[in-house]
């Protein structure tokens, strides 16, 4: 079964890119959503088998690498872990599909959007099915080749191809941090295979690397590395600058690879290390401050944007940021929790911006909306579900998963888990804020469409608005219906077995459950405090907000210019890095090169050359006169020097 799961996809790609033409958009598009359609039920029939029933399989299909003492087969590994992650890939894929059909209509190149999505989908399960860290490794960067594709689709538009580069490039600042790690692991273990991995773990305890005549503990700096891919991959603070410029993409894109599976991917992959990370104190504290950090900072920045995606990303990112605080604290699977529902409200909320762009014909600034919900009442209404959701209100998957991140950070006792309790409280003010500011301007107050887009204003096809239900109802019952299996000390056991690991001792999914009542309901209050104000500056006092601006110039820019990291980092890296090459390309290339190349020892050849092909004029008496001369310089040498011997 897992064979089909992960083949199945890159069969749906082969077939709409090769032959594409061939069947038409039409059926590049039902062939492959059929196919995500069947392997997504195929995700959930392995999800109980496996997770309730215990069938955990390793599918060994042939040896890839043999060489020396690396020896890496290509094995397709299914546990419970791998289970959670094959449902969140393969259904949300397959919604994505399905709604592409409608977003995508008027495009004249479906099948190789379409194509590549499959791609997407593929390289993914490549990354969570996988064995080892090589095979990781390379749905790794299989995703990061088909987000580029994606993000660049409509290649004719600069900024789409800009933001491809970007995401690309920074993407590859954080793969390199994960090969170096990949690299560590097999210099410490001989090898790169999960299994063995996991059982030399507990021996590498106390052991340094060298570096430079420094000592370093070896398993903080293994997970430091590895976590250092995981902050490129799910876009945490310093490596996060791709993720928001990456809504340069068709909107399905952005759900499909920045909301629910490829963003996701760092944190699948350091839950999946836990065995190495729950060794590595430092590395989990790191985890921590930079998850929460993260948290705070996308938190703020979401609070001035106007693009309607850029808001949503922006959420992404701080969602992600809860996550790793989870993972931080050794709260593995509440983490996965928050992955598990995150994958539902968020693709709810990008699929629902995207039914709004659609029906506001391509306007993507929020203020140029305002009272929509009577012309997209569905839109709407699954707009607002996914807002509920994403904010935390009661028995919303939101409330359930996030909830118990901020339970568990709080009972992490350590200095940095109560840095990432209070900045994850103050991030949910800040996220209930953002979000309700989004419902607001789009859908209530006073109508600031221009009148000729208002009259074609229309809600979106069935094949867009059936994913969208289909998105509201995990995103009510996701929370409250796997509740027990996720936090739950008794349920983990039962579920993940040995496929999530915690030190001896580890009392964290316990501890958090006795928390005091005001940590509790401190992330409610947050979420209605943050709906409060959202509704007096958008709805009672819609000048409030331009005034405080006006008033708090100095923050709102910054905030707006999100803290000026895309700036600094102009500043220090892209500008020196055009310089260098302007350098190289005027002064290396052209002057030393081509001045002393083809345009100096070479044009000199040319020009000799050519002067001798000259003597070549094909008239004989020429060629008799030069003979006549040679001769008589040749009979003159001799006489002078047989005069000067004499």
């Amino acid at each position: 079964m897992v064979q089909a799961i992960v083949f199945l996809p890159l069969i749906g790609f082969l077939i709409a890119g090769l032959f594409g033409r061939q069947i038409g958009a039409r059926g590049a598009s039902l062939v492959t959503s059929g196919l995500l359609v069947v392997i997504a039920l195929l995700s959930w029939v392995m999800f109980v088998d496996v997770g309730f029933f215990g069938n955990e399989a390793r599918v060994r299909l042939f040896t890839w690498i043999a060489a020396g003492g690396l020896q890496v087969d290509w094995a397709l590994r299914v546990d419970s872990l791998v289970a959670v992650m094959l449902v969140v890939v393969t259904n949300v894929s397959a919604l994505v599909h399905i709604y592409s059909i409608g977003y995508m209509a008027d495009d004249p190149h479906q099948p190789r959007f379409f194509a590549y999505l499959s791609l997407f989908t593929f390289a993914m399960l490549m990354l969570v099915t996988a064995d080892n860290l090589v095979q990781l490794f390379f749905g790794w960067e299989g995703v990061g080749l088909a987000s580029y594709l994606l993000i660049g689709f409509w290649y004719l538009k600069p900024e789409a191809n800009a933001a491809a580069i970007k995401a690309f490039v920074v993407n590859r600042v954080g793969d390199f941090g994960f090969a170096l790690g990949i690299f560590a692991v097999f210099l410490m273990t001989g090898s790169v295979a999960y299994d063995t991995i996991f059982a030399e773990a507990s021996t590498l305890t106390g052991k340094t690397m060298t570096f430079l005549s420094w000592q370093f503990d070896a398993l903080t700096v293994i997970c430091l590395l590895l976590f250092v891919g995981a902050m490129g991959k799910s876009a945490q603070l310093l490596l996060h600058t791709w993720l928001p410029d990456a809504m340069e993409g068709p909107t399905p894109v952005s759900a499909l690879i920045h909301a629910a599976t490829m963003v996701t991917a760092g944190v699948f992959m350091v839950a999946r290390l836990s065995p190495l990370f729950e060794l590595a104190p430092i590395a989990l504290g790191v985890v921590v401050f930079v998850g929460a950090t993260t948290a705070f900072f996308a938190a703020t920045v979401g609070l001035v944007q106007n693009d309607i995606k850029r808001v949503v990303a922006y959420s992404t990112c701080s969602q992600l940021g809860y996550m790793f605080v989870a993972m931080g604290v050794g709260a593995y699977s509440v983490g996965m929790f928050h992955l598990f529902t995150h994958a539902a409200f968020k693709a709810l909320l990008f699929l629902g911006s995207g039914s709004v762009i659609h029906a506001m014909h391509h306007e993507q600034d929020m203020r140029r909306m305002g009272g929509l919900a009577r012309h997209i009442p569905f839109t709407y209404a699954m707009m607002v579900v996914g807002t509920l959701a994403l904010t935390g209100f009661p028995l919303t998957a939101g409330f359930f998963s996030k909830d118990a991140i901020i339970e568990a950070a709080f009972a992490g006792h350590s200095v940095v888990a109560q840095y990432g309790f209070w900045l994850l409280v103050i991030a949910a003010a800040l996220t209930s804020f953002y979000s309700w500011r989004l419902i607001f301007l789009t859908f209530h107050g006073a109508s600031r469409v221009d009148h000729h887009t208002l009259e074609h204003v229309h809600e979106s096809p069935p094949t867009m608005t059936v994913p969208l239900a289909f998105l509201a109802l995990g995103a009510i019952v996701l929370g409250i219906g796997f509740k027990g299996v996720f936090t739950s000390e008794a349920g983990i056991v039962d579920f993940f077995r040995d496929s999530l690991f915690s030190a001896h001792g580890h009392k964290i999914l316990e501890e958090m459950h006795h928390v005091p009542t005001w940590v509790v309901a401190a992330p409610t209050v947050m979420m209605l405090g943050g709906f409060v104000v959202a509704y007096w500056f958008y709805i009672h006092d819609p000048e409030l907000p331009r005034r405080l601006a006006r008033r708090h110039r100095t923050l709102y820019l910054f905030l707006l210019n999100k803290w000026y990291f895309d700036e600094l980092y102009d500043f220090l890296f892209v500008e020196p890095a055009k310089r260098i090459g302007r350098f190289l390309w005027k002064r290396g290339d052209g002057w030393l090169i081509d001045g002393f190349g083809p345009d100096g020892v070479s044009a000199r050849v040319i020009d000799v050359t050519r002067g001798v092909v000259r003597l070549q004029t094909g008239y004989l008496y020429h060629y008799a006169f030069v003979m006549l001369i040679g001769i008589a310089a040749l009979i003159t040498w001799f006489l002078v020097r047989g005069g000067i011997v004499g």
